[in-house]
């Protein structure tokens, strides 16, 4: 079978770099290697990052008119190809088109919200803070930014970071998920044909080696990081140590609490679309159901007959629900944390591990499984899964459902299926968690609001996207200005000056 060769998008163009070394990429629905991915070497990292600060150094001087120009005209074009996006993405992360599509969707919101910048990047005034003096702010670019993002979005996740970032003036260097890398070169000659000039969107594909030169670098003034807890501490603390600002939004185990007054087929539908969609691998997947009281034995017995009612298999056919995994590996953890919990006492209501997708038996498949009565001793419940594995934790109250999700180290997405506002203003008001839905099972926030959780989900001060995009990207200043006339007198004085 041939395979493809994945090249870096350096200064404008495909470039194969210097790095010998190359990492296969699979299909994960057939388990085939579809491409041979060129790794970047200090050499390949040098030249990208110099023609970023070339870039970003022209690039931070042009208008805000000719750069919303280019925003707009890339916001059509990635339009225009999201079923070529969605099926790159489909061919090497294994999620269905539709909801391949979807994301390419969630990210032109955020390139929309860029767009608007003349009118959110506005500084501020005050006339006559004292005797003829005036005060302004206005904002402006750090440099050269460098986004490193995961798998499981290849498309939206650099398009929360990569348009805000160039919108404001910077240059951006993306470093991809080395699992399904193709994506980002398609949007790489999207913005170039945009309009955006050379060295100001770059794509540079590495390993931990390449992570770390960014973090460490003295071209690079600042880090945005989405992916497991461990790596974004790592980020984070690197990345501050040597002097750069850091973003590293980290992991998540997202628990959605559903209440006796709940709808529980609503509930039902919702949670099983959360746990069980693009196979669990999402950061805002629910991965626990907090069942309070009366709630818990119908909701179980609910959410099993949705999860044996969705059909597996290869995201390219019809009818299809749900996609592999995206490696072998993830394949296997997802197998042992069910058995482990299954010896620890949970019950297997619907057990996904032996599934087989007849015509694709090599690739990475588990079916939808829901366990019931798990505790919070068990992995299943202290690991972040990854995978389609929704886990039912009983309690007997709204409160307690408080303390269980609080007691959690995670704090990123949370909600409650409930009739009562009372019960959902408590909850909203009282939960440790960064983004919260009322009904509403994975509250990623529309782009003109912010993205990011609480505790072990985020370190840094600057949530992702919307109005905490725009701050992190850029560094304010403030004027204090005189114009005297020519013959006024000067009014300094060794003394503090007061704005009298």
């Amino acid at each position: 079978m041939t395979t493809t060769a994945i090249t870096h998008w350096i200064n404008g163009r495909a470039e194969a770099g210097h790095g010998e070394r190359r990492q296969d990429v699979y299909n994960p629905a057939t388990g085939a290697v579809s491409g041979s991915l060129h790794l970047a070497d200090e050499q390949d990292l040098q030249h990208t990052l110099e023609a970023a600060r070339a870039a970003a150094d022209t690039w931070a001087e042009v208008s805000l008119s000719k750069r919303m120009a280019v925003l707009f005209k890339f916001r059509e074009l990635v339009h225009a190809h999201t079923d070529e996006l969605a099926a790159i993405i489909t061919a090497e992360h294994g999620k269905v088109l539709s909801d391949a599509a979807g994301e390419v969707g969630r990210g032109l919101e955020v390139v929309e919200f860029a767009c608007a910048l003349p009118q959110t990047l506005k500084g501020e005034f005050t006339d006559q803070t004292a005797s003829g003096i005036d005060v302004f702010s206005f904002r402006q670019p750090l440099g050269v930014v460098a986004g490193i993002t995961p798998f499981n979005f290849p498309v939206m996740v650099p398009l929360w970071m990569a348009p805000l970032a160039i919108a404001t003036g910077n240059a951006f260097v993306l470093k991809p998920s080395e699992r399904d890398p193709s994506a980002s070169l398609l949007l790489a000659q999207l913005w170039k044909e945009a309009g955006l000039p050379d060295g100001v969107f770059q794509v540079l594909h590495g390993d931990k080696d390449t992570v770390n030169g960014l973090l460490t670098h003295e071209l690079v003034d600042a880090i945005s990081f989405v992916g497991s807890t461990p790596i974004a501490r790592h980020v984070y603390e690197t990345g501050t140590r040597h002097g750069k600002r850091v973003q590293a939004l980290g992991g998540a185990k997202n628990h959605a609490v559903v209440m006796p007054d709940a709808d529980l087929d609503l509930a039902a539908d919702h949670l099983s679309a959360a746990a069980f969609g693009s196979a669990g691998e999402r950061c805002m997947a629910i991965s626990v159901a907090v069942a309070v009281g009366d709630a818990a034995e119908e909701l179980v017995a609910r959410v099993g007959d949705r999860a044996r009612a969705i059909t597996v298999g290869d995201g390219t056919s019809d009818g299809v629900d749900m996609g592999p995994l995206i490696t072998p590996a993830s394949q296997d953890r997802v197998r042992r944390i069910v058995t482990e919990a299954q010896q620890d006492g949970a019950a297997v209501v619907v057990d996904g591990r032996d599934l087989v997708v007849e015509g694709h038996e090599d690739g990475f498949f588990v079916g939808p499984t829901v366990l019931d009565q798990v505790k919070d001793t068990m992995t299943a419940y202290e690991e972040e899964i990854f995978g389609p594995v929704l886990a039912v934790v009983r309690v007997e109250t709204l409160e307690e459902a408080i303390r269980v999700i609080n007691a959690n180290p995670y704090g990123n997405g949370t909600a409650i299926f409930t009739g009562s506002g009372n019960a959902a203003r408590t909850f909203q008001r009282r939960v440790t968690v960064g983004m919260i839905g009322v009904n509403v099972p994975v509250p990623v926030p529309a782009a003109q609001h912010s993205f990011g959780g609480w505790k072990d989900s985020l370190f840094g001060d600057h949530h992702i996207y919307g109005p905490d995009g725009v701050r992190f990207y850029t560094r304010g200043k403030v004027v204090t200005q005189r114009w005297p006339a020519q013959n006024d007198e000067s009014g300094a004085s060794m003394n503090f000056p007061t704005n009298a």
